[in-house]
């Protein structure tokens, strides 16, 4: 049977999980989503991914600045909806909001709660070096991502992975995750676990401070946040040319066992020495150019083995 379903998320991670719960013949009553925002040279308003989807399927769609008011939380539960999916919607949802559909709101989180409670838990975990994460379908209350756990799936990181990667990866396995979790409840066979009260860590959104390459890092480190941060916002460097200086973004990385004074460029294939171990750049994308392999780059000048990078 066909539950009546408000769903609410922004950016193009939430869109696999409109799509399956539109194919699974569940009712969409009404999308939330963020407000369009002035996007591009011509700065025209842009609709996020998940209002786009929404036009598509015909769905209604609504986008208030906040739902903190009377006026919002009496317009949402008028829907008189069975259930909210909520995934990466991007405002805080009160009280009142979460309690008015039938069974609540089912909130989709990308990391292995409670490690990774917040706003960027892809990218935090590649960067603190986590061996496994997780997609969970979590019962929501007022807390950030404090939840009782309805559903998991395990993915392991692996040094290939980037968070573009594993966000595609991740954004598949939690669309169907989502339908599997209700799919349980409405065979009353979903059961809520709570969250250890151990092992909390919190995802704070990514600093531009935090974007720069420290060469007195442990090569492991710079690989972590090389690849964490790839492919945006990026992390990134400068080197010196006889005009000025240049910066150039870290796509792909990977840790070689070599040694030789932070920051020196040991060949020419642009494996920089680190404190500890040393970073083969794979991958690399001069400011205003295309992605290129660190080879090319190489090749084009601007680097001498031998040469220390500041």
């Amino acid at each position: 049977m066909a539950l009546r379903i408000a769903f609410m998320g922004s950016p193009v991670f939430a869109t696999a999980t409109l799509g399956e719960l539109v194919a699974a013949g569940h009712e969409i009553v009404c999308v939330y989503t963020r407000e369009p925002k002035p996007t591009g040279r011509g700065k025209k308003l842009g609709k996020t991914a998940v209002h786009q989807m929404a036009d598509s399927f015909a769905l209604q769609v609504k986008t208030p600045k906040t739902l903190r008011d009377a006026a919002a939380q009496a317009e949402f539960a008028a829907l008189k909806v069975d259930l909210a999916v909520v995934v990466a919607y991007g405002l805080i949802l009160p009280q009142e909001v979460l309690s008015a559909p039938m069974h609540g709101c089912f909130n989709l989180h990308g990391s292995e709660l409670p490690r990774w409670r917040g706003a960027a838990p892809i990218q935090r975990a590649i960067m603190a070096g986590d061996k496994q994460t997780a997609v969970q379908v979590m019962q929501m209350d007022e807390g950030l991502d404090t939840g009782d756990i309805l559903l998991s799936e395990f993915l392991p990181i692996t040094e290939q992975d980037t968070t573009g990667s594993l966000h595609d990866k991740m954004m598949l396995v939690g669309a169907d995750l989502m339908i599997r979790a209700i799919s349980a409840l409405q065979r009353d066979a979903l059961f809520a676990k709570k969250q250890p009260e151990t092992g909390i860590t919190y995802a704070k959104k990514i600093a531009k401070t935090e974007t720069r390459l420290n060469w007195s890092l442990s090569a492991k480190q710079l690989d972590w946040q090389i690849r964490g941060l790839a492919p945006s916002p990026g992390a990134w460097f400068e080197i010196e040319t006889a005009k000025a200086k240049k910066r150039i973004k870290v796509l792909f990385s990977e840790y070689v066992n070599a040694s030789g004074k932070p920051g020196e460029v040991l060949d020419d294939k642009l494996t920089i020495a680190a404190k500890q171990g040393a970073v083969r750049l794979i991958t690399v994308q001069p400011s205003g150019g295309k992605p290129m392999s660190a080879e090319q780059l190489f090749r084009g000048g601007g680097f001498n083995v031998g040469d220390i990078l500041s």
